[in-house]
C-alpha cells in the first residue's frame, strides 16, 4: 500500500465522483479508477459501492477513511518532525542530580530549558556523584549536576562545565544560645555538638571542604552521622542529632528547628557542574547546555 493510493481514496470518498476527484488531482479518470481498484484488490474488499446513481463508500471504505485521513496527516508532519528533532526541539533529556541542586541551579535551569523546548520530554533522577559518573560512563543518562572532581577514567571520556561555586553555611538545631547573636558566627564559640556530614566515599570534595573549615578554626569535629541527602543531613540536624556545614543554596530548604548562618570566616568554595559524555552528539542535549552556558550563575 502507498501513500498515493490513500490520497486518491480520501479524494474520492470526499468528492463521491471519479471525475470531480480526478479534477482535483490533476489526473485523467482511467489512472485514477485503476489505482482504486489495485488498492481494493491489496485490501481484499470493494471500498466504493459504483452504480448509476452514483459512487458511495461500502462499510470498508467508510472503515478506512479515517484511517487513511490520519496516515496522511502523520505522513505530511513527518518532515517537520525530523527537523525538529534534529535541532533539539523534540525528544527526550534524562538528567540526574545531586540533591543540593535541588535549591540552587536546577530549578531555574529547569523553567528557562522548558520555555525554550516545550516538546522536549525531561527524566530527572536524584542521585549521588558517584553514581552519576558511572550512569555517564554506561551511557545511562544523558547527563548529570554533580560535585567533582571527575576521576582520571571519566576526564577520559566526559566534558564538564562548572555551574555554581558556592560557600559552606551552618546548620544547627534552633534553641543554642549561641544563635541569641545576631550575624555570623565563630565555629569556636559553638557547642561541640557532633558532626553530620557527606561520606568522603560518596562527595570527597565537599567532605574534604567541610573538615578544612573545622582545622582552619582549630576546631576538631566529632562526626556523629553520615548521610548522602541534604535532606536528610537537615532533618537530623532539626531533630537535634547534631550540626552540619552546607551548601548556602541549602538554606532554600526551610525545616522547622533548623536555624542557616554564614561563618565569620571565610570558607571554601563548594563547585557544583555538569557532566556529560564528550561523544553523545543528541540534539537534545546539546540544546540543554547551550541554554546552560548562557544561564551559568558562577
Amino acid at each position: 500500500m502507498e501513500l498515493r493510493q490513500l490520497r486518491y481514496f480520501v479524494t474520492v470518498a470526499e468528492e463521491l465522483h471519479f471525475g470531480k476527484a480526478a479534477l482535483r488531482l490533476h489526473m485523467t479518470q482511467p489512472p485514477l479508477s485503476q489505482t482504486i481498484q489495485a488498492l481494493e484488490q491489496e485490501l481484499g474488499a470493494p471500498l466504493f459501492d459504483r452504480n448509476r446513481r452514483g459512487v458511495a463508500l461500502t462499510p470498508a471504505g467508510a472503515a478506512l477513511l479515517p484511517e487513511a485521513r490520519r496516515m496522511l496527516a502523520q505522513a505530511q508532519a513527518l518532515p517537520q518532525l525530523v527537523q525538529r528533532a534534529a535541532s533539539g526541539e523534540v525528544g527526550r533529556l534524562t538528567l540526574a542530580f545531586v540533591s543540593s541542586a535541588d535549591y540552587s541551579v536546577l530549578p531555574p535551569f529547569l523553567r528557562a530549558y522548558r520555555a525554550a523546548y516545550p516538546q522536549v520530554q525531561i527524566t530527572l533522577q536524584e542521585a549521588t556523584s558517584d553514581l552519576q559518573l558511572d550512569d555517564l560512563l554506561h551511557n545511562r543518562i544523558d547527563a548529570g549536576l554533580l560535585i567533582p572532581p571527575l576521576p582520571d577514567k571519566a576526564r577520559e571520556t566526559l566534558d564538564y562545565l562548572p555551574v555554581l561555586n558556592e560557600p559552606l553555611v551552618l546548620a544547627l538545631p534552633s534553641g543554642l544560645p549561641a544563635l541569641k547573636k545576631k550575624g555570623k558566627l565563630q565555629l569556636a564559640a559553638l557547642p561541640s555538638l557532633p558532626l553530620i556530614i557527606f561520606p568522603r566515599a560518596i562527595s570527597p570534595a565537599l567532605h574534604d571542604a567541610i573538615l578544612s573549615v573545622f582545622h582552619d578554626a582549630g576546631v576538631t569535629p566529632q562526626i556523629g552521622q553520615e548521610a548522602i541527602q541534604m535532606q536528610t543531613i537537615v532533618s537530623l540536624v532539626s531533630a537535634g542529632i547534631g550540626m552540619a556545614l552546607v551548601p548556602q543554596s541549602v538554606s532554600n530548604l526551610m525545616r522547622t528547628g533548623v536555624e542557616y548562618r554564614a561563618l565569620s570566616h571565610t570558607t571554601p568554595l563548594v563547585e557544583t557542574g555538569l557532566a556529560w559524555r564528550r561523544d553523545n552528539t543528541s540534539p537534545v542535549l546539546h540544546g540543554f547546555l547551550e541554554l546552560l552556558r548562557k544561564n551559568v550563575i558562577c
